[in-house]
């Protein structure tokens, strides 16, 4: 599994991931700052990553309308950079080498300082 991180979250989201083995690059350095979302979302699906982002709307639409993809996880709180990484690595300390969020989206939220995580289908199961 390989990460893309948006431009929405922090460089350091980058660091986290490869501290855990994986594959992860951010937007930014890829020289796709300032792309439109359906830009990213091609990226994305062309290169196989796990898109990373907090902006779950434009996302979520879009990823419901694509047949096929490397997932989608959504770090829902617009938080600092500091709990990004906290939600992102916890995260990723849950899953192993093998799994994969194909068609799924993962959405990693706080309740009452837990990290909780739903996961559903995306595009919705008919």
């Amino acid at each position: 599994m390989k990460f893309l991180v948006d431009e929405c979250l922090h460089t350091t989201l980058v660091a986290v991931a490869q501290q855990r083995g994986y594959e992860c690059h951010h937007v930014v350095w890829l020289g796709l700052a300032g792309a439109t979302d359906r830009e990213l979302l091609a990226r994305a699906i062309a290169e196989d990553f796990t898109f990373v982002t907090n902006n779950a709307m434009d996302f979520r639409r879009l990823y419901a309308g694509s047949e096929i993809h490397a997932g989608l996880v959504i770090i829902v709180p617009q938080v600092v950079p500091s709990l990004q990484r906290v939600l992102f690595d916890a995260l990723l300390a849950t899953i192993g080498p093998g799994d994969t969020f194909l068609n799924e989206a993962i959405e990693i939220t706080l309740d009452d300082g837990n990290v909780v995580f739903a996961r559903y289908p995306l595009p919705s199961a008919a």
